[in-house]
Formats: C-alpha cells, sequence, structure tokens
C-alpha cells in the first residue's frame, strides 16, 4: 500500500503565498508522474500542475505564471509553490501519484487533500 500525505494548506490573503507539500510512502519502488489537482464546491476536479519522473512540467493556463511544481525523487515528494494567489485558487487540493510498484504493476494514487482558501 502506499499512503499520500499533503500539508502546507491554510488562508492567505489575496496577492499572498503558500507551499503545498505531499510525501508518498509505502511500497514503492518508483513513481512516476506527481502532480496536484483542486476541487472548488460545485465544480468537478481538475488538474493544476502535473510533473514527471524528469522533471517536465504541465500547467493549466489558469495558474501558469504563478504556480510551480517540483519534486524530490529521493523522498517521494511533490511541492507546489503557489504565489500571487487569487480568490478563485480557492479549493481542496490533492495530489496524485503514479506509483511503479515492486511487482511492476503502475497504480494511481491520491492524498486526502489539503483546504486552501484565498481572502479577497
Amino acid at each position: 500500500q502506499v499512503q499520500l500525505v499533503e500539508s502546507g494548506g491554510g488562508l492567505e490573503q489575496f496577492g499572498g503565498s503558500l507551499r503545498l507539500s505531499c510525501a508518498a510512502s509505502g511500497s514503492i519502488f518508483s513513481i512516476n508522474d506527481m502532480g496536484w489537482y483542486r476541487q472548488a464546491p460545485g465544480k468537478q476536479r481538475e488538474l493544476v500542475a502535473i510533473i514527471t519522473s524528469g522533471g517536465t512540467t504541465k500547467y493549466a493556463e489558469s495558474v501558469k505564471g504563478r504556480f510551480t511544481i517540483s519534486r524530490d525523487n529521493a523522498k517521494n515528494t511533490v511541492y507546489l509553490q503557489m504565489n500571487s494567489l487569487k480568490p478563485e485558487d480557492t479549493a481542496v487540493y490533492f495530489c496524485n501519484a503514479l506509483v511503479v510498484h515492486y511487482n511492476n504493476r503502475r497504480l494511481s494514487y491520491w492524498g486526502q487533500g489539503t483546504q486552501v482558501t484565498v481572502s479577497s
């Protein structure tokens, strides 16, 4: 089994910054893509940013230039630095990891979510 534990959410003012972290632990041989998604009330979960094991990144248009995703492969941890926060960034943020197990099975795992609230 694999656990993803997120931290770093909270309440921030418009224009402020927050940094999210997500650490994966358990039966992990390696991790392919790691990403952050978010879900606002009444809306579908959407991709925020994704990073491959080699460091290639992809961002939603709405966060380009403001958010930066990074990872520490040695720690099986992914980060999301969020700058210039806007009220529309308010959502529950979930991390996701595509884990390769020792038996070569590839499974997708989700964190429990962390609330980010941006006040205007």
